[in-house]
């Protein structure tokens, strides 16, 4: 019997962490997100709905092709809450992403999303890392109108395979999916993480790992 009710319960702890797996279902038609809010929640306050107008649900300019000229040859324009505060509570955002000739979106992941990109034009090769012990790297190459996964919360990248222009689109899983550039991260981060720490975990020399913290210092002040 106790080994019965254990295990019911465990059965419930497990259906329940799936059930919070991703942003919370609303139990509303819409909460605008109201940044100006006091409040603190998981996400943003709601606005009074009675003050919803269109633009709250509205974005334009997502034609219009983002800026490639940087060191990695590709933009993100991002369709977010912060972007459209009606996606507040709905647990889904947008992003365009362009691309110059060999252009990259560098090896990232999105912490509370799972990724869904669809390539509008190029030809695009991307790939993702799966979690350890195995660390399975699974990549292909996608052409117009081809569709690609990218799981939640793995490490993966697009670049662009051609000598023209891509373009590709992407759906996430949540309003504010979140994303964390490895080496931003990594050699970035602000205060600095130690250098006996960084040259262990890699196992590279001490005045690499120097180099590579100046580099993203001076990403980081321009």
């Amino acid at each position: 019997m106790a080994n019965h009710i254990i295990f019911v319960l465990s059965l419930l702890a497990f259906t329940c962490a799936l059930a919070f797996a991703s942003d919370p279902s609303p139990v509303q038609d819409f909460c605008i997100a109201d940044p100006a809010s006091s409040g603190r929640v998981n996400g943003f306050a709601c606005l009074d709905p009675k003050l919803a107008q269109a633009d709250h649900f509205f974005l334009s300019g997502v034609d219009k092709a983002g800026n490639t000229s940087n060191p990695l040859g590709s933009s993100v324009t991002p369709v977010t809450v912060a972007q459209i505060p009606g996606l507040n509570t709905l647990g889904i955002a947008l992003a365009r992403l362009d691309y110059a000739p060999w252009g990259l979106i560098p090896l990232h992941f999105d912490p509370r999303a799972t990724e869904v990109l669809t390539v509008l034009e190029g030809s695009l090769y991307v790939g993702f890392v799966t979690s350890n012990p195995n660390n399975q790297f699974i990549s292909k190459v996608l052409q117009k109108g081809d569709v690609f996964v990218f799981p939640v919360g793995l490490i993966h990248f697009q670049q662009n395979e051609g000598q023209g222009k891509a373009i590709s689109i992407s759906a996430l899983s949540s309003q504010n999916p979140g994303i964390i550039t490895v080496a931003n991260a990594v050699f970035g981060s602000k205060p600095s993480i130690a250098d006996d720490i960084l040259f262990k975990a890699f196992q590279v020399d001490k005045s690499l790992i120097d180099y590579l913290q100046a580099k993203f210092y001076l990403i980081r002040i321009l």
